[in-house]
C-alpha cells in the first residue's frame, strides 16, 4: 500500500469489512516482524456508544485484533485517555472495550494513569505518555468527525489521547493547532484506518451523526485529514493544522495526486460540506471563547442551539466567556471553573450541557 493511497469499503458488517480491507491493503506485510509491539490506538473521548457519532466502533477494533492474531502477531495493546472531564474506565466498559480486552486478551492501557515524559516534536516539547516509546508500531482508529473549535478531527487530533490531561490542557492554551501539528511529529502514525460510519460533523462528543457505512485505510495522516476536511466541506486550509503537519513533513495534503481506491464501488460520497448541520456557527456569535478545553465547548454549544431553536439566544444581550484565558478575570456572564470570579458563572468543570441550557435560559429570562 502507498502513501498516496485511501482505500475505502462500504457495508455494514464492520468487523468483516475491516478485515478485508486490511487483507487487501496487505498490512502484515507492511509491519513484516512479528516481534514488534503493536499498539492501537481508538477514539473514545467519552462514554457514548459508536452510533451516537462520537467513538470508535468496536467492531473495527475487533477485525484489527483478529486480523493481527490470525496473521501471527501477538504483542498487542490499546491505549487511549478519554478528553478531559471524563474517565476513560467509564468509556472503556460503556463504548465495549472492555469486554474486547477479555475476548481477545489484548491489554488496553488508560493514558490518564500512565507516567510520561518531555519530547522534542518537531522544535516544541510535548508531554507524552510512556506508552507512545514502547510501542513500535502504531495503528490510528480515529473518528471523522466535526469538532466544535478546529472544524474537523481525524488522523492528527486523534493521537491527542496519548497525552496526560495536563498536557491536553495546555493544549488549549497554545491554541490547539500548532500543538496537534507537532504531536505528529513525535508520535508517528504507521498506518490508520478510519472509522466512518457516522461520525457527527458538528460535535466531538457525538449526537447528530451522520450515517455513511464506510471504513477507510491509509498510511499518510495528513492526507487523510486532508481528504477528510473535502468529505466534510472544507479546505485543508479551513483546519490549521493540517498544513502545518505538512510543513513539519509528516505527510502531504495534496489531494490531486492522491488515489482513492474504493473496494467494493459503494456509494460515493457527495461533498457538499453538510451545510445545513454546521451547528456550530449559527451559535458562536453569542461566545467570547480563549483557550477553553473541548469539553467545556462542546457542553456549550448544543446548550445554545436549543436555545436559539426556541428563540431566546437572540435575546441575550451579553456575551458568554468560556475557557481558561478568562481565570482570574472578573465579567459579567460566564461558562466553567475558569469564571468562577463573574458575576454570573455556570460551575462545573465541565458543566454538563442540560445544565448550561437550563442556567442560560434563567438567565435571559431574567434579563427580558
Amino acid at each position: 500500500m502507498r502513501k498516496n493511497q485511501i482505500w475505502k469499503i462500504y457495508g455494514t458488517e464492520y468487523k468483516k469489512m475491516t478485515m478485508e480491507l486490511l487483507e487487501k491493503t496487505d498490512l502484515a506485510a507492511l509491519i513484516s516482524d512479528r516481534k514488534l509491539r503493536i499498539g492501537i490506538k481508538p477514539n473514545l473521548v467519552c462514554p457514548t456508544p459508536a452510533d451516537f457519532g462520537a467513538t470508535t466502533h468496536p467492531e473495527i477494533v475487533a477485525g484489527i485484533l483478529e486480523y493481527l492474531q490470525g496473521h501471527g502477531f501477538s504483542h498487542l495493546v490499546m491505549a487511549e485517555g478519554s478528553w478531559v472531564g471524563d474517565r476513560t474506565s467509564e468509556a472503556l466498559e460503556y463504548c465495549g472495550y472492555r469486554e474486547l480486552s477479555e475476548r481477545y486478551g489484548v491489554e488496553f492501557k488508560d493514558t490518564k494513569k500512565l507516567p510520561f515524559h518531555a519530547a522534542d516534536c518537531g522544535g516544541l516539547e510535548l508531554n507524552l505518555t510512556d506508552i507512545v516509546d514502547e510501542v513500535d508500531f502504531w495503528i490510528n482508529v480515529p473518528v471523522l468527525k466535526g469538532h466544535c473549535q478546529t472544524k474537523m478531527t481525524c488522523a492528527l487530533k486523534n493521537m491527542k489521547g496519548l497525552l496526560p490531561d495536563s498536557e491536553k490542557r495546555r493544549f488549549h492554551r497554545m491554541g490547539l493547532h500548532k500543538p496537534i501539528a507537532h504531536l505528529s511529529a513525535g508520535i508517528r502514525q504507521d498506518f490508520i484506518v478510519v472509522d466512518h460510519i457516522c461520525g457527527d460533523p458538528d460535535f466531538e462528543e457525538g449526537g447528530s451523526p451522520l450515517v455513511r457505512n464506510c471504513i477507510m485505510a491509509s498510511r499518510d495522516p495528513v492526507l487523510t485529514d486532508s481528504y477528510a476536511c473535502a468529505l466534510l466541506g472544507l479546505s485543508a486550509a479551513d483546519v490549521p493544522y493540517v498544513g502545518m503537519a505538512e510543513k513539519l513533513g509528516t505527510g502531504t495534503a495534496d489531494l490531486k495526486n492522491a488515489e482513492i481506491i474504493c473496494l467494493n464501488g459503494g456509494e460515493e460520497e457527495r461533498e457538499e460540506g453538510n451545510a445545513a448541520s454546521r451547528r456550530v456557527l449559527d451559535v458562536s456569535y453569542a461566545v467570547e471563547e480563549v483557550d477553553s478545553c473541548s469539553a467545556c465547548y462542546g457542553s456549550l454549544i448544543p446548550a445554545l442551539y436549543r436555545l436559539k431553536e426556541e428563540g431566546l439566544l437572540d435575546q441575550l444581550k451579553d456575551k458568554i466567556a468560556i475557557g481558561q484565558g478568562h481565570q482570574g478575570k472578573t465579567g459579567k456572564l460566564g461558562i466553567g471553573r475558569c469564571t468562577k470570579n463573574f458575576a454570573f458563572s455556570i460551575p462545573g468543570c465541565p458543566p454538563d450541557e442540560e445544565k448550561i441550557y437550563q442556567e442560560l435560559k434563567k438567565y435571559i429570562l431574567a434579563e427580558t
